[in-house]
């Protein structure tokens, strides 16, 4: 069975925000983001649970913000930056943008 995708005309803008709002998702989001392209969901460095990683891929994707399928025994990952930007024009950006992990000294 394939997991749920909503089509890009389906996305909500209460379920990117609500999504984007948790710091763990929004720092998914930011490494996504950084390196244009697929990763696995493993290859992230998450210091959370297995189980609470797999919730919050889960919540990212059902909310459209991140595509994935599988390779091999692996989940390939891809932020939907294209559809985010298309249905909401600049809302990825700016959040981004103002919430920019603190620089360090």
């Amino acid at each position: 069975m394939s997991a749920y995708h909503p089509d890009r005309d389906q996305l909500l803008i209460e379920d990117v925000l609500a999504a984007l709002g948790n710091p763990v998702r929004l720092g998914i989001v930011r490494e996504l983001d950084a390196s244009p392209g697929e990763r696995t969901c493993g290859s992230l460095p998450l210091e959370i649970t297995k189980a609470t990683a797999t919730h919050h891929w889960r919540v990212l994707r059902e909310s459209g913000i991140t595509r994935e399928h599988k390779v091999g025994r692996a989940k390939a990952v891809s932020l939907r930056r294209e559809d985010l930007d298309t249905r909401f024009p600049g809302l990825l950006t700016a959040v981004l943008a103002a919430t920019a992990p603190a620089r360090r000294a």
